[in-house]
């Protein structure tokens, strides 16, 4: 058999799901990518949804009731797919339609919101999955062109004023705060876009991590534009 993967910088490809689900991060590689072109029209899907709000969450059953042309059967054929592999692997994804995330802006000097580049966190060994099919796509930005913002001088002062309590505990604040799970990008810096059709898997930090997590932020939305994101 040829084997079709192949690594570059940190991120391992890989050429089917199998192959995404079971070679293990090692060393600085902290992202997986099953690369595919994918067929059909993504976009009717997410036209034929009403938006409500600035997310909504499209299940198999809503999906299998949307009329479709052609195109549109065929990309739902593989989200239904993509769905059911993710399960049948343990996972529990959601297929999400989204105008846009919700800003935080009570701390103007440090945003938490997705759209700020972040690592996920878990106590126990996963991954996050995710895959953009229409839209604007995540990015990932390499650990070595990443600065955690609590070592920032200037914000670790900031975030200072706001701790009431012993020195001993400030670095429990953080974490329970989740402000260390947050990274600035660095000068000359160059973020990876995900692009789309593509399977990724990234790492997260949780205790029995052997790799570095992988930092990565939300896109922001161009206007009028929904994305079609499967992630869990």
């Amino acid at each position: 058999m040829i084997d079709l993967s192949h690594t570059e910088n940190q991120i391992h490809y890989v050429s089917n799901f199998q192959d995404l689900v079971s070679i293990p991060f090692h060393g600085d590689i902290n992202a997986s990518c099953w690369n595919r072109k994918l067929i059909g029209d993504f976009s009717e899907i997410v036209k034929k949804v009403e938006l409500n709000d600035n997310i909504a969450e499209l299940n198999p059953e809503q999906l299998r009731e949307l009329k479709l042309s052609e195109q549109g059967q065929l990309a739902r054929e593989i989200l239904l797919n993509d769905l059911k592999l993710l399960k049948a692997h343990g996972a529990s994804p959601t297929l999400n339609i989204i105008k846009y995330y919700e800003r935080d802006d009570i701390l103007p000097f440090f945003p938490t919101d997705v759209y700020s580049y972040h690592v996920d966190r878990s106590p126990v060994p996963t991954e996050t999955f995710l895959c953009t099919y229409y839209g604007e796509s995540s990015e990932i930005l390499p650990n070595s062109q990443a600065t955690q913002k609590v070592l920032v001088p200037e914000i670790r002062n900031e975030l200072k004023k706001l701790y009431d309590g012993a020195d001993a505990g400030f670095e429990s604040f953080l974490s329970e705060n989740f402000f260390d799970l947050h990274y600035q990008e660095q000068p000359q810096a160059q973020p990876i876009t995900l692009g789309l059709g593509s399977l990724w898997k990234l790492a997260i930090d949780h205790p029995e991590s052997q790799v570095l997590p992988c930092v990565h932020r939300a896109p922001k939305e161009k206007n009028g534009q929904s994305r079609l994101l499967l992630i869990c």
